[in-house]
């Protein structure tokens, strides 16, 4: 195992002080990065038997401590506190109708949740498009977008109080008649700029890509002789609905209108709908039309995400050597009780609305993840993007999924399975792909969680674990300018070195180790081949953007997308540098980027 070395970097030192140091009032409560871990490993083992806590409060801080299992910013931030606070990073809200009252009873529940700490996500998809009459008053409808503008003014304000930065995620499906307005929203500056915006695709939707079909635009009506109608499934609605077709577009066209604005403005994201549904563990009793603000967690309403990621640079024996290898003993171990950290977090956290609590109580899902992968493959004599990369990627995550997924089994066991399992359970289509051993385990004993891994972006807390590599992502530079946001608002610049090339250079090197690769050595299929070979044992979703350069060809933009859906991914980001967007990350120091929702807090 690594030796100790704590808080060692400016930056590392910095983002707990602002963000997980545990003040109270005026009062410095944590001293030492070991009190915020002290404090989190007792409130987390409190929901234990109590002839219980002390032994595992002391597990749990063996893993929190010298991080080897950094768990999601919110419970750093708030596990062990006095503050009224939600543990979950982000939940996925809901507009139950197309009124009024509706809108404004989700814009309320989404600024109780942002207050307290959450991120949100929307699918505004229920919201009828622009010029479309609201029979009930006489007049035009504005659209999705101008409401979204509402969400995005509330969190500025909420803000401009001293709340904690939230994220947000803007969802539209890809035969909303206002479809084409959503896709550019994001070119405009000034408009957005709290949002992450992504577009729901469907299986039908690619395959008219593929052959340049007539796509057409729809919402439902009331009244299925009212023009020309099809029948869709369609938010809030159990089965499908008829819904009027608005007009056609060239589902080709429209596509490359996407890809257009993701190449000019990285944005919108894509995720693959049926994909997400088709491989959803609780399929059998929910629907999903949005994920949480990154994309890692797709979720049904109210659903929320419970994150946490195992440090793999801290499970490395004999780094940089012909001897280098993984000490899987460890790494399985923290696996194990990292587990049962997540589940505790859902019975000890604040939850912001009464629904929020029941959907996490019914389902009981958790988001262990990784960080650091890059660095560790580098540690490990291993180029990314290699074949022996994917080899050894794929061998890691499906070692931590068997052991999260056995160790909830256990936990079913001793304390019960999640309110929602039941026999279909068996029969979804993740679960059919596991070992026939753990199925049979599954059957006979239940399941604590409804779902287990994910990879989430962990960019915040990489850098409070000395800026090891982010989540799955490849190392970006060796050294490099990062951009933080002080509690004031205000913008710190630090100069920052990755993890392994600062343990390299301890090694008394000058240059840099043999398998170092970063993004600009990267092609895209390098980057969607390693999420490809991760996504097969990952029940939730993974968050990854692939990095392009300024010149790369808008014409091979669109295969990477379709080589992302061919590949069983969940969802595709792409990130080209931009005036608009900018980057918390640059190669020397410049002015601080235009402002985005999650690039300072994941």
């Amino acid at each position: 195992m690594t030796p100790q070395t704590y808080l060692t970097e400016a930056i590392s030192q910095t983002i707990w002080d602002i963000k997980y140091r545990y003040h109270h009032g005026h009062q410095v409560i944590d001293l030492t990065i070991e009190d915020t871990w002290r404090r989190i490993a007792k409130a987390v083992a409190n929901v234990e038997k109590a002839a219980q806590r002390k032994a595992w409060e002391k597990q749990f801080f063996s893993i929190l401590e010298n991080f080897q299992f950094l768990p999601g910013g919110r419970i750093l931030a708030g596990a062990g506190t006095q503050h009224q606070v939600t543990l979950f990073n982000c939940f996925v809200m809901t507009i139950a109708e197309d009124s009024i009252e509706a809108i404004f009873k989700a814009l309320a529940e989404g600024a109780l949740t942002l207050q307290q700490g959450g991120g949100v996500g929307y699918d505004f998809s229920i919201l009828r498009p622009k010029g479309d009459l609201v029979k009930k008053t006489g007049l035009s409808a504005s659209g999705p977008v101008s409401f979204m503008q509402i969400w995005d003014t509330t969190c500025a304000i909420l803000l401009s109080t001293g709340a904690r930065r939230g994220a947000m995620m803007g969802i539209l499906r890809c035969d909303h008649p206002d479809i084409e307005e959503f896709i550019a929203a994001k070119s405009d500056p000034a408009l957005l700029r709290h949002f992450n915006v992504s577009i729901m695709v469907t299986d039908a939707f690619m395959a008219a890509v593929k052959d340049n079909a007539d796509w057409p635009l729809v919402f439902p009506v009331e009244d299925p002789y009212e023009g020309e109608v099809l029948y869709r499934n369609w938010p809030g609605r159990h089965e499908p609905v008829p819904c009027r077709i608005y007009r056609y577009v060239k589902a080709h066209a429209l596509w490359e209108k996407i890809i257009h604005s993701a190449y000019q403005y990285a944005e919108p994201g894509v995720l693959f709908g049926d994909t997400i549904n088709h491989q959803n563990n609780l399929y059998y009793c929910e629907t999903i039309n949005a994920t949480n603000p990154c994309g890692e967690i797709p979720l049904p309403a109210y659903g929320a995400c419970n994150l946490g990621a195992i440090n793999l640079t801290k499970f490395v024996s004999n780094a940089f050597s012909t001897d280098a290898k993984i000490n899987w003993d460890a790494l399985i171990n923290t696996v194990r009780i990292a587990t049962r950290f997540q589940d505790n977090v859902i019975d000890l956290s604040h939850y912001p609305l009464p629904s929020q609590r029941q959907a996490a109580e019914n389902t009981r899902r958790i988001g262990l993840g990784i960080t650091g992968l890059a660095d560790v493959m580098v540690m490990l004599g291993i180029r990314y993007g290699s074949k022996q990369s994917l080899d050894f990627a794929r061998t890691l995550m499906q070692q931590i999924m068997h052991t999260t997924w056995q160790t909830s089994i256990e936990l079913a066991q001793e304390k019960g399975s999640f309110p929602l399992f039941d026999k279909p359970y068996l029969k979804g289509e993740f679960v059919q792909r596991l070992d026939p051993a753990i199925q049979k385990d599954i059957a006979r004993l239940g399941m604590r969680n409804s779902h287990h891994n994910t990879v989430a972006p962990t960019g915040t807390i990489s850098l409070l674990a000395n800026n090891v590599s982010n989540g799955i992502e490849p190392i970006f530079k060796a050294e490099y300018d990062r951009h933080v946001r002080a509690a004031n608002g205000d913008i710190m610049t630090f100069t920052v070195k990755d993890y392994v090339f600062k343990q390299w250079q301890a090694h008394g090197h000058n240059n840099f180790p043999p398998a170092w690769v970063d993004t600009d050595a990267l092609s895209p299929i390098e980057h969607l081949q390693v999420q490809a070979a991760i996504q097969p044992f990952i029940d939730n979703a993974i968050s990854k953007t692939i990095n392009i350069p300024v010149d790369f060809p808008f014409a091979k933009l669109s295969e990477i997308y379709s080589q992302a859906y061919q590949l069983g991914l969940k969802g595709c980001t792409i990130f080209r540098p931009n005036p608009i967007t900018g980057s918390v990350l640059t190669r020397k120091v410049e002015a601080p980027p235009g402002d985005h929702c999650c690039q300072f807090e994941e």
